[in-house]
Parts: C-alpha cells; sequence; structure tokens
C-alpha cells in the first residue's frame, strides 16, 4: 500500500486527556478535581520543592545530623568516609595466577578497579594460596599475614602515617599521712615531752611531782 497524506496514522492510537472545567456534566468542572480551597488548589501549588511540609520544621531538619562535609564532591573526612578503593584477596585469588604481580595497573587490567585515581588498600576477605608480589598503597594486618603466608611479598607506594599515642594527664600520688615518730631509749620522758610541745611537757611534770 502506497503511503500518502490520505492513509497515515499514528503508531499507536492517541488518547484523549481529560478535558478539565467544561461544565458539571463533564465530570471534571467546577473545581476541576483540585477540590475546595488549600494550598494545593492554588496555581503554581506544583512548584512545591520536594520535602516540603507547609512551613513546618521539615524531618531532614528535625533528625539528628553527623559531623564533617557528606555531599559527593566533598573530601574524604574522617573515619566513615574513605579515599581507597577495597581490594580483597579473594579477588587476588580469583583474578590472579601464580607469580603474578599485583599492581593498581594490573588490577585495572584485570577488571577488578575502574580506574587507578584512587588509593588501593587489600583487605583480608577470603583465601589465599597464590604466591604474589602485591604493590599498593595501603595493606590491612590480616591480608599481610594471608599474602605472606602464601610465600607472597607487600610494597607499599605509600607509608603508613604513625598515630601519635594521646597524652594523658598523669593525676598526682594520693599523699600518704605522716608517720608518728617513736621516742627513742636514749631520751627521758622531759625530753619527749619537750619535742612533743608545751602542753605534754607540763603533764609529765605533774606526773613526776605526784
Amino acid at each position: 500500500m502506497d503511503l500518502n497524506l490520505s492513509n497515515l496514522k499514528p503508531a499507536q492510537a492517541r488518547k484523549d486527556r481529560k478535558r478539565i472545567g467544561r461544565g458539571l456534566g463533564s465530570g471534571k468542572g467546577r473545581y476541576s478535581g483540585r477540590g475546595i480551597k488549600g494550598q494545593k488548589s492554588r496555581s503554581g501549588s506544583h512548584k512545591m520543592r520536594p520535602g516540603f511540609e507547609g512551613g513546618q520544621n521539615p524531618i531532614y531538619m528535625r533528625l539528628g545530623k553527623q559531623r564533617g562535609q557528606y555531599s559527593k564532591d566533598a573530601l574524604p573526612v574522617g573515619p566513615h568516609r574513605t579515599s581507597t578503593a577495597p581490594v580483597n584477596v579473594a579477588a587476588l585469588e580469583e583474578r590472579f595466577d601464580a607469580g603474578a604481580e599485583v599492581t593498581p595497573e594490573s588490577l585495572v587490567e584485570k577488571g577488578v578497579l575502574k580506574n587507578t585515581r584512587t588509593d588501593v588498600k587489600i583487605l583480608g576477605n577470603g583465601d589465599l594460596k597464590k604466591k604474589l608480589a602485591v604493590t599498593v598503597h595501603a595493606v590491612s594486618a590480616t591480608a599481610r599475614e594471608k599474602i605472606e603466608a602464601a610465600g607472597g611479598s607487600i610494597t607499599l607506594l605509600r607509608e603508613p602515617k604513625e598515630r601519635k599515642p594521646k597524652r594523658r594527664l598523669e593525676r598526682p600520688a594520693p599523699s600518704e599521712p605522716a608517720a608518728e615518730v617513736e621516742p627513742g631509749p636514749g631520751l627521758e620522758p622531759e625530753a619527749e615531752a619537750e619535742e612533743a610541745g608545751p602542753e605534754a611537757a607540763e603533764r609529765a611534770a605533774e606526773e613526776e611531782e605526784s
């Protein structure tokens, strides 16, 4: 059949929308499906931003916040963000042959990583039985044990930072009570009393008179 203006048809049948505001008999007259009064019955009500709650304090402001920059463009901050790409030893066991060299470039070639823009850290999830020469930016303690146990070697591209121990304030030692001085064998009662004080000397003199 020849195609011409008289037999053109759409690929799918057109679905006419309901025309609102065309009288009560149309089913969409009077309020035109907007209800009676209120913010959503006014023009421009569809321009409310997501999360708008009619002017009251929205939920994202009522909830608690964590400290630090959390936008996608922010630099990694704190222990909850990391700037390393994790690779488990299970992936090394699966993708590399025995005696191979594991570098960020080889990880990209094997499809483990997408690019080399991020530092690589080897983690210890899984088993490793192949001898590999690993050259990455960081290695966890568990991964180090498994790589060395399989006979492999580890070379770090970036030396780990030494964490300084926190300085604790030393508390002063509790003061000990003064030790009582016992009278020596050569001291007389009067001399002992004089050392003890004038009141004790008077008592000792009264005892001698009596």
